[in-house]
């Protein structure tokens, strides 16, 4: 419309010429209109241009051809002048035109270019689900786009199946034709609401990352639920060996002494059934810890654990978990006076601290036996944890707390779920377990854990 528009300003271009012509010849005339027609063919295209050489050349023979105001030519070279205006006014307009359509198709190379690389980004910096890959498309062309894949799959493709929504991004008016291109076997790839046309190379581009990002997608969930089923047999696995081996070990203790002191012809000195009776004890008590532990660890697995979260006081949990952790050793409390509340669940804190016990008294050597330190730093208590045992070598210290892993550092006994445990508690209740090198030898479980918030007391009523 715009170069029809233009063919219109001719005859005002005659208008203008006409009292000039004096001063003009013919060849002028021609020059000047061939301008006008070029210009028609860069706003217009090749035909509008047409359009306007056909009226430039009727307008050139009538007011400025002797005899003007005719259309009869008198001078042959002026016929073969208006034949040559037509000839390369036409030949000129459609290199313009050409070469205007180049540049538009160009630019939208270059356009289609910039928004595939933007999309290569995209799923190369890690966003390569399906809903990601439509939001790009949409959010650069704009209306909706959705990817739908036939129920089924290919045996409901036989008896025409139905199609299921994967994917969304936009709005698709319902008014609106939708472009659809085959994104695979069962895949498709539904534009609508665009004001530009998406070129269909660059849609075919989308519904092919799109696919490959679905089936990414679905390879991930499998991965997770085969790593999880992995870790279940892994645990079940080791859960077995814990029962076959480390359960049966005390239950058999237990038996062993019931059985001796219910002989009836044997005769035992006082002696030897108070030996009796606390193998009995102790392996019972060995046996509860086990049971204990691997009740926690399942209640961690299963994700069930839900701590009570409230202030307490470090120097009445910690006694606590010394009386349950304590054999023959005893672990020396060093708790400041002025050590604020900690906000933590008392009960599973004890669990933790009654673990990382048994642990230190199980590594510790002869007459020295572990040392529990508090201190407040900023927003935290740290508690600390100390033997001077063995020791743990670096490249094994983040093996400590994995379930079942017992890293044989001489006398210790369980089935390798104490830390587990208390790191799994610790990370419930917003705390952290380190483990650390002690100096002149050992290992230091360093706990921190956040310091309670004073409660606000309301204001009372004014009376």
């Amino acid at each position: 419309m715009a170069g029809l528009a233009l063919v219109a300003v001719l005859p005002l271009l005659t208008a203008a010429l006409v009292p000039a012509q004096s001063s003009l010849s013919l060849s002028d005339d021609l020059l000047i209109y061939l301008v006008g027609v070029v210009a028609v063919a860069v706003v217009g295209g090749f035909w509008p241009a047409v359009v306007a050489a056909v009226v430039a050349s009727l307008l050139l023979n009538w007011f400025f051809t002797p005899p003007v105001h005719t259309f009869t030519i008198e001078d042959p070279q002026n016929m073969l002048a208006l034949l040559l205006f037509i000839t390369v006014a036409v030949t000129v307009s459609s290199v313009v035109h050409l070469a205007a359509r180049r540049a538009v198709q160009a630019a939208r190379s270059r356009e289609d270019a910039a928004a595939l690389l933007e999309l290569a980004q995209t799923v190369l910096g890690g966003a390569d689900t399906p809903a990601a890959i439509l939001d790009h498309l949409t959010a650069t062309w704009g209306g909706g786009a959705e990817l739908a894949e036939r129920a089924g799959g290919r045996e409901a493709g036989r008896s025409g199946g139905h199609w299921v929504r994967v994917a969304s991004s936009g709005t698709m008016p319902s008014a609106a034709p939708r472009t659809r291109v085959r994104a695979g076997a069962d895949l498709a790839l539904a534009v609508a609401g665009q004001p530009v046309p998406v070129n269909s190379q660059l849609l075919d581009g989308f519904a092919a990352q799109a696919a490959a990002a679905l089936d990414r997608d679905r390879l991930r969930t499998q991965a997770a639920q085969a790593e999880a089923l992995a870790e279940g047999n892994r645990m079940r696995t080791a859960l077995l060996a814990a029962v076959s081996h480390d359960l049966r070990t005390p239950l058999a203790s237990i038996k062993a002494s019931i059985s001796t002191l219910r002989q009836t012809g044997v005769h035992l000195s006082a002696e030897d059934e108070a030996a009796l009776l606390a193998t009995t004890e102790e392996s019972a008590d060995r046996l509860n810890d086990l049971i204990g532990n691997l009740l926690d660890m399942s209640r961690l697995a299963a994700g069930s654990l839900e701590p009570f979260l409230r202030p307490a006081s470090v120097d009445e949990v910690a006694p606590l978990a010394r009386h349950e952790a304590e054999s023959s050793s005893n672990v020396r409390l060093i708790v400041p006076d002025e050590l604020p509340l900690v906000r933590t669940d008392p009960g599973l804190l004890e669990r933790v601290l009654a673990n990382l016990f048994a642990n230190a008294i199980a590594h510790s050597p002869p007459g020295r036996p572990p040392v529990m330190s508090a201190s407040h730093e900023g927003d935290v208590v740290r508690l600390d944890v100390v033997d001077h045992g063995s020791g743990v070598p670096d490249e094994l210290k983040p093996r400590m707390f994995e379930p079942f892993e017992r890293l044989g550092r001489g006398g210790g006994t369980g089935v390798g779920l104490g830390l587990a445990v208390a790191k799994g508690f610790l990370s419930a209740m917003g705390g952290t377990v380190t483990p650390l090198d002690t100096a002149g030898g050992g290992l230091t479980m360093r706990v921190t854990l956040p310091v309670a918030t004073p409660a606000k007391t309301p204001m009372a009523a004014d009376q």
